[in-house]
């Protein structure tokens, strides 16, 4: 995670219209944003135009962040997480307004049910608890790695910054880590 201090400094350059400093803000933060809007929509695509939009608005806007109300991060997971669900509201108006719509012949258009069905879910449900024991075999550096890079949409720098170890034992540990879970899942098939 970037720096509370290094991260309200550049917020007030981007409010300058300092494109360095925007850069900066982006790269620091990006990653851990990216990873907050898929969290909320599912679907990367939706994530990636949430993600850019809420840079936009950071842009367009950094002159309204007050460092004595929030810390930075949380400044930006507000605007993410607010152009998540914006899209997520976009996206049920749409299926909301074309179940009602008719088509051309006058019959009512149906929609197919996109949710998974109950076997659908309980395969879900037995696949995650799979991955669940193969991620609690792991050792304690390969599991929390894991966890920081794939769960929490962190880059290995910033898994290296949050574990304080070194950049190339986090590489090495997420690369054992998924060798090694998905030698456990293989062999829990």
């Amino acid at each position: 995670m970037p720096d509370s201090a290094s991260l309200q400094q550049d917020l007030s350059r981007v409010a300058l219209g300092d494109r360095a400093a925007f850069q900066r803000v982006y790269r620091a933060t990006s990653a851990h944003l990216f990873g907050v809007a898929l969290r909320i929509l599912n679907r990367r695509d939706l994530a990636e135009d949430a993600l850019q939009e809420a840079f936009v608005n950071v842009w367009h806007n950094a002159g309204s962040y007050q460092a004595a109300a929030s810390q930075p991060m949380t400044w930006l997971i507000a605007i993410v997480r607010n152009k998540a669900l914006d899209h997520l509201r976009a996206a049920q108006r749409h299926v909301a307004s074309s179940i009602d719509e008719e088509s051309e012949d006058g019959t009512t258009v149906e929609i197919a049910d996109e949710r998974p069905n109950p076997m659908q879910l309980m395969v879900q449900a037995t696949e995650g608890m799979r991955v669940r024991a193969c991620m609690e075999k792991l050792d304690a550096s390969h599991r929390q790695s894991l966890a920081l890079a794939y769960y929490h949409g962190l880059s290995h720098s910033e898994v290296a910054e949050q574990m304080r170890a070194p950049l190339g034992s986090v590489k090495a540990w997420v690369r054992r880590g998924l060798e090694r879970l998905k030698k456990c899942l293989e062999s829990a098939e």
